[in-house]
Protein backbone atom coordinates (compact mmCIF):
# COMPACT_ATOMS: atom_id res chain seq x y z
CA UNK A 1 0.00 0.00 0.00
CA UNK A 2 2.89 2.23 1.13
CA UNK A 3 4.47 1.96 -2.04
CA UNK A 4 1.22 2.37 -4.11
CA UNK A 5 0.96 5.53 -2.85
CA UNK A 6 4.17 6.74 -3.75
CA UNK A 7 5.22 5.84 -6.88
CA UNK A 8 8.17 7.92 -7.09
CA UNK A 9 10.11 6.42 -4.86
CA UNK A 10 13.42 4.57 -5.73
CA UNK A 11 15.32 3.81 -2.47
CA UNK A 12 14.72 2.62 1.40
CA UNK A 13 17.59 2.79 3.19
CA UNK A 14 17.68 1.32 6.53
CA UNK A 15 19.52 1.97 9.77
CA UNK A 16 18.80 -1.52 11.02
CA UNK A 17 20.58 -4.81 10.40
CA UNK A 18 17.25 -6.61 9.54
CA UNK A 19 14.61 -5.66 7.10
CA UNK A 20 12.34 -7.89 8.04
CA UNK A 21 9.79 -5.35 8.43
CA UNK A 22 10.63 -4.04 4.80
CA UNK A 23 8.74 -6.33 2.13
CA UNK A 24 11.30 -7.11 -0.43
CA UNK A 25 9.41 -9.00 -3.28
CA UNK A 26 6.80 -5.57 -3.50
CA UNK A 27 9.85 -3.03 -3.68
CA UNK A 28 11.45 -5.65 -6.10
CA UNK A 29 8.84 -5.78 -8.37
CA UNK A 30 8.64 -1.59 -8.13
CA UNK A 31 11.92 -1.01 -8.76
CA UNK A 32 12.54 0.08 -5.50
CA UNK A 33 16.27 -0.58 -3.62
CA UNK A 34 16.69 -1.54 -0.55
CA UNK A 35 19.69 -1.28 1.61
CA UNK A 36 20.01 -1.98 5.13
CA UNK A 37 23.59 -1.33 7.76
CA UNK A 38 25.29 -4.14 9.13
CA UNK A 39 28.58 -4.23 10.97
CA UNK A 40 28.51 -0.86 12.76
CA UNK A 41 26.36 -1.95 15.84
CA UNK A 42 27.64 -5.31 15.91
CA UNK A 43 29.70 -4.18 19.38
CA UNK A 44 27.14 -2.18 20.94
CA UNK A 45 24.39 -4.60 20.05
CA UNK A 46 26.49 -7.25 21.67
CA UNK A 47 27.38 -5.82 24.61
CA UNK A 48 23.48 -4.72 25.33
CA UNK A 49 22.71 -8.49 24.85
CA UNK A 50 25.22 -9.63 27.66
CA UNK A 51 23.98 -6.25 29.72
CA UNK A 52 20.67 -8.02 29.49
CA UNK A 53 21.65 -11.67 29.80
CA UNK A 54 23.30 -9.88 33.18
CA UNK A 55 20.50 -8.41 34.50
CA UNK A 56 18.11 -11.05 34.10
CA UNK A 57 20.71 -13.64 35.66
CA UNK A 58 21.32 -11.62 38.40
CA UNK A 59 17.45 -10.12 38.88
CA UNK A 60 18.11 -6.38 38.50
CA UNK A 61 14.60 -5.40 37.42
CA UNK A 62 12.87 -7.19 40.30
CA UNK A 63 15.02 -5.67 42.58
CA UNK A 64 15.12 -2.55 42.04
CA UNK A 65 11.34 -2.52 41.88
CA UNK A 66 11.32 -3.56 45.43
CA UNK A 67 13.64 -1.10 46.30
CA UNK A 68 11.62 1.71 44.82
CA UNK A 69 8.08 0.28 46.38
CA UNK A 70 10.10 0.66 49.94
CA UNK A 71 9.60 -3.18 50.53
CA UNK A 72 13.53 -3.25 51.61
CA UNK A 73 13.21 -3.40 55.39
CA UNK A 74 15.82 -5.74 55.78
CA UNK A 75 18.94 -7.95 54.86
CA UNK A 76 18.56 -11.84 53.94
CA UNK A 77 20.84 -14.24 52.76
CA UNK A 78 19.16 -15.32 50.18
CA UNK A 79 17.39 -11.67 48.95
CA UNK A 80 17.02 -12.07 45.00
CA UNK A 81 19.75 -14.34 44.72
CA UNK A 82 19.75 -14.98 41.32
CA UNK A 83 22.29 -17.01 38.68
CA UNK A 84 26.06 -16.51 38.48
CA UNK A 85 26.98 -15.81 34.86
CA UNK A 86 30.97 -16.70 35.12
CA UNK A 87 31.52 -20.06 34.37
CA UNK A 88 28.17 -20.80 33.67
CA UNK A 89 27.22 -22.29 30.26
CA UNK A 90 25.78 -19.89 27.66
CA UNK A 91 23.86 -20.90 24.18
CA UNK A 92 24.13 -18.42 21.38
CA UNK A 93 21.64 -19.25 19.37
CA UNK A 94 22.92 -17.57 15.47
CA UNK A 95 26.40 -17.43 15.13
CA UNK A 96 26.52 -14.10 12.81
CA UNK A 97 28.67 -11.11 13.69
CA UNK A 98 26.56 -10.34 16.78
CA UNK A 99 26.28 -14.13 18.34
CA UNK A 100 30.50 -14.21 17.61
CA UNK A 101 31.01 -11.10 19.26
CA UNK A 102 28.51 -12.55 22.77
CA UNK A 103 30.22 -15.66 22.55
CA UNK A 104 33.27 -13.52 22.95
CA UNK A 105 32.55 -11.76 25.78
CA UNK A 106 31.47 -14.91 27.51
CA UNK A 107 34.01 -17.40 26.87
CA UNK A 108 36.77 -14.67 27.31
CA UNK A 109 35.77 -11.72 29.72
CA UNK A 110 33.22 -14.40 31.95
CA UNK A 111 35.30 -17.29 31.63
CA UNK A 112 31.60 -19.70 30.56
CA UNK A 113 31.42 -22.52 28.62
CA UNK A 114 30.09 -21.47 24.92
CA UNK A 115 27.95 -23.93 23.17
CA UNK A 116 26.08 -22.57 20.11
CA UNK A 117 23.95 -23.43 17.17
CA UNK A 118 23.32 -21.80 13.60
CA UNK A 119 22.20 -22.49 10.21
CA UNK A 120 25.91 -23.55 9.05
CA UNK A 121 28.63 -24.63 11.36
CA UNK A 122 31.19 -22.01 11.62
CA UNK A 123 35.05 -22.79 10.27
CA UNK A 124 37.80 -23.91 13.65
CA UNK A 125 39.44 -20.44 13.25
CA UNK A 126 36.09 -18.90 14.05
CA UNK A 127 34.83 -21.70 16.82
CA UNK A 128 38.41 -20.86 18.56
CA UNK A 129 38.68 -17.03 18.23
CA UNK A 130 35.20 -17.14 19.95
CA UNK A 131 35.88 -20.11 22.26
CA UNK A 132 32.52 -22.25 21.14
CA UNK A 133 31.12 -25.35 20.67
CA UNK A 134 28.66 -26.51 18.07
CA UNK A 135 25.58 -28.05 19.37
CA UNK A 136 22.33 -29.33 18.21
CA UNK A 137 19.39 -26.81 19.06
CA UNK A 138 18.14 -29.70 21.08
CA UNK A 139 21.59 -29.84 23.36
CA UNK A 140 21.62 -26.34 23.37
CA UNK A 141 18.39 -25.62 25.07
CA UNK A 142 18.83 -28.59 27.54
CA UNK A 143 22.60 -27.55 28.73
CA UNK A 144 22.91 -23.76 28.59
CA UNK A 145 22.69 -21.93 31.42
CA UNK A 146 22.02 -18.50 29.46
CA UNK A 147 20.42 -18.59 26.20
CA UNK A 148 20.35 -15.70 23.89
CA UNK A 149 18.90 -15.32 21.03
CA UNK A 150 20.44 -13.73 18.13
CA UNK A 151 19.17 -15.22 14.32
CA UNK A 152 17.86 -13.05 12.00
CA UNK A 153 13.41 -12.94 11.45
CA UNK A 154 12.26 -15.20 8.65
CA UNK A 155 8.93 -16.70 8.03
CA UNK A 156 10.98 -20.18 9.14
CA UNK A 157 12.03 -18.64 12.58
CA UNK A 158 8.44 -17.85 13.66
CA UNK A 159 8.37 -18.99 17.11
CA UNK A 160 11.43 -21.01 17.00
CA UNK A 161 11.43 -20.62 20.78
CA UNK A 162 7.93 -22.33 21.65
CA UNK A 163 6.43 -24.58 24.39
CA UNK A 164 8.91 -27.81 23.38
CA UNK A 165 12.43 -25.92 23.26
CA UNK A 166 11.23 -24.03 26.89
CA UNK A 167 10.24 -27.37 28.08
CA UNK A 168 13.38 -28.74 27.48
CA UNK A 169 15.82 -25.77 29.52
CA UNK A 170 16.39 -26.02 33.17
CA UNK A 171 14.92 -24.53 35.82
CA UNK A 172 17.46 -22.71 36.43
CA UNK A 173 18.03 -20.88 33.10
CA UNK A 174 17.47 -18.00 31.31
CA UNK A 175 16.37 -16.94 27.87
CA UNK A 176 17.51 -13.53 26.48
CA UNK A 177 15.76 -11.97 23.10
CA UNK A 178 17.61 -9.19 21.28
CA UNK A 179 16.96 -10.61 17.81
CA UNK A 180 13.71 -9.92 16.65
CA UNK A 181 9.84 -10.21 17.92
CA UNK A 182 7.95 -13.26 16.33
CA UNK A 183 11.25 -15.61 17.23
CA UNK A 184 9.97 -16.74 20.42
CA UNK A 185 6.25 -17.84 21.14
CA UNK A 186 5.33 -15.02 24.05
CA UNK A 187 2.42 -16.61 25.33
CA UNK A 188 4.47 -19.97 25.85
CA UNK A 189 7.04 -18.09 27.67
CA UNK A 190 4.40 -16.27 29.77
CA UNK A 191 3.03 -19.74 31.05
CA UNK A 192 7.28 -21.14 31.96
CA UNK A 193 7.90 -17.85 33.77
CA UNK A 194 5.11 -18.08 35.87
CA UNK A 195 5.02 -21.67 36.68
CA UNK A 196 9.27 -21.66 36.95
CA UNK A 197 9.70 -23.51 34.50
CA UNK A 198 12.60 -21.17 33.55
CA UNK A 199 13.85 -18.71 36.07
CA UNK A 200 13.70 -15.25 34.21
CA UNK A 201 14.22 -13.87 30.57
CA UNK A 202 15.08 -10.53 29.48
CA UNK A 203 13.31 -8.97 26.45
CA UNK A 204 14.37 -6.36 23.85
CA UNK A 205 12.12 -7.06 21.26
CA UNK A 206 8.34 -8.18 21.06
CA UNK A 207 6.17 -9.62 18.19
CA UNK A 208 3.67 -6.80 18.40
CA UNK A 209 6.06 -4.16 18.84
CA UNK A 210 5.78 -1.19 19.83
CA UNK A 211 2.74 -2.89 21.29
CA UNK A 212 3.58 -5.53 24.49
CA UNK A 213 2.46 -8.61 25.08
CA UNK A 214 -0.04 -7.54 28.36
CA UNK A 215 0.54 -11.13 29.54
CA UNK A 216 4.32 -10.08 30.21
CA UNK A 217 3.72 -6.93 32.17
CA UNK A 218 2.48 -9.09 34.96
CA UNK A 219 5.11 -11.74 35.62
CA UNK A 220 8.13 -10.34 37.90
CA UNK A 221 10.43 -12.64 36.35
CA UNK A 222 11.16 -10.86 32.67
CA UNK A 223 13.36 -7.83 32.39
CA UNK A 224 11.92 -5.78 29.20
CA UNK A 225 13.67 -2.86 27.31
CA UNK A 226 11.95 -1.24 24.27
CA UNK A 227 14.22 -2.55 21.42
CA UNK A 228 17.49 -0.67 22.24
CA UNK A 229 20.03 -2.74 21.99
CA UNK A 230 21.81 -0.33 19.17
CA UNK A 231 21.68 2.60 21.14
CA UNK A 232 24.33 4.57 21.95
CA UNK A 233 25.14 7.78 20.74
CA UNK A 234 28.00 7.02 18.64
CA UNK A 235 26.75 3.40 17.04
CA UNK A 236 22.79 5.45 16.43
CA UNK A 237 24.75 8.06 14.27
CA UNK A 238 27.10 5.38 12.62
CA UNK A 239 24.20 3.49 11.34
CA UNK A 240 22.53 7.22 10.27
CA UNK A 241 25.74 7.43 8.11
CA UNK A 242 25.36 4.30 7.09
CA UNK A 243 21.89 4.53 5.43
CA UNK A 244 23.07 8.28 4.05
CA UNK A 245 25.98 6.75 2.27
CA UNK A 246 24.11 4.05 0.54
CA UNK A 247 21.90 6.08 -0.26
CA UNK A 248 24.10 8.51 -1.63
CA UNK A 249 25.89 5.22 -3.45
CA UNK A 250 22.96 4.95 -5.57
CA UNK A 251 22.17 7.97 -6.47
CA UNK A 252 25.34 8.73 -7.76
CA UNK A 253 26.33 5.82 -9.39
CA UNK A 254 23.02 5.32 -11.01
CA UNK A 255 20.59 1.89 -11.49
CA UNK A 256 22.82 0.16 -12.47
CA UNK A 257 25.11 -0.20 -10.03
CA UNK A 258 24.47 -1.41 -6.19
CA UNK A 259 24.94 0.90 -2.82
CA UNK A 260 27.17 -0.55 -0.32
CA UNK A 261 24.84 -2.55 1.37
CA UNK A 262 21.67 -3.79 -1.14
CA UNK A 263 19.13 -6.35 -0.06
CA UNK A 264 17.68 -6.24 -3.34
CA UNK A 265 18.63 -7.92 -6.40
CA UNK A 266 19.53 -5.03 -9.01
Amino acid sequence: ALLAACPTLRAVCSMAVGYNNIDLPACTAAGVLVSNAPDVLTETTADFGFALMMATARRITESEHFLRAGHWTHWSYDLFAGADVHGATLGVLGMGRIGQAIARRGAHGFSMRVIYHNRSRLDADKEAACGATYVSREDLFSQADHVVLVLPYTPAAHHTVGAAELALMKPTATLVNIARGGIVDENALVAALREKRIAAAGLDVFEGEPQVNPDLLTVPNVVLTPHIASATLPTRRAMAMLAADNLIAYLTTGQAKTPLNCVTPR
